[in-house]
């Protein structure tokens, strides 16, 4: 079948052929060139696209991280009012202590002074 294609250049003259074989020459040249190209492409596209997934999972990832620390700042929020209702709790408590002591003591001193008059 090739003669087939070749029977076209028949009669021809050498000039005309030699011209035709230069532009084969390049035409394989430039088919060679924009497979190579095609493939650049498509691997550059390829690239991209994983690029474009990676930047996808990564906003994923810091909106996870962003509800994650939210959380944890509400939760610091709870522990520190938590914290303080603790520490008024304990202030108020410690307070009815030094109440009940200072009452103590003074149960005891009366306590000994009516001993004493018992005494007497």
């Amino acid at each position: 079948m090739s003669w087939a294609v070749e029977e076209w250049k028949e009669g021809l003259s050498h000039k005309v052929l030699q011209k035709i074989q230069e532009l084969e020459s390049q035409v394989g040249k430039l088919q060679k060139e924009r497979q190579q190209r095609q493939f650049q492409l498509e691997s550059l596209e390829a690239a991209l696209q994983k690029q474009k997934q990676k930047v996808e999972d990564e906003k994923k990832e810091a909106a996870t991280l962003k509800r994650e620390n939210q959380s944890l700042m509400e939760l610091c929020d709870s522990l520190e009012k938590a914290k303080q209702k603790v520490s008024h709790d304990l202030q108020v408590k410690e307070s009815q202590v030094s109440i009940l002591s200072g009452q103590l003591n003074s149960s005891k001193k009366d306590i000994e002074r009516l001993e004493q008059e018992v005494k007497r």
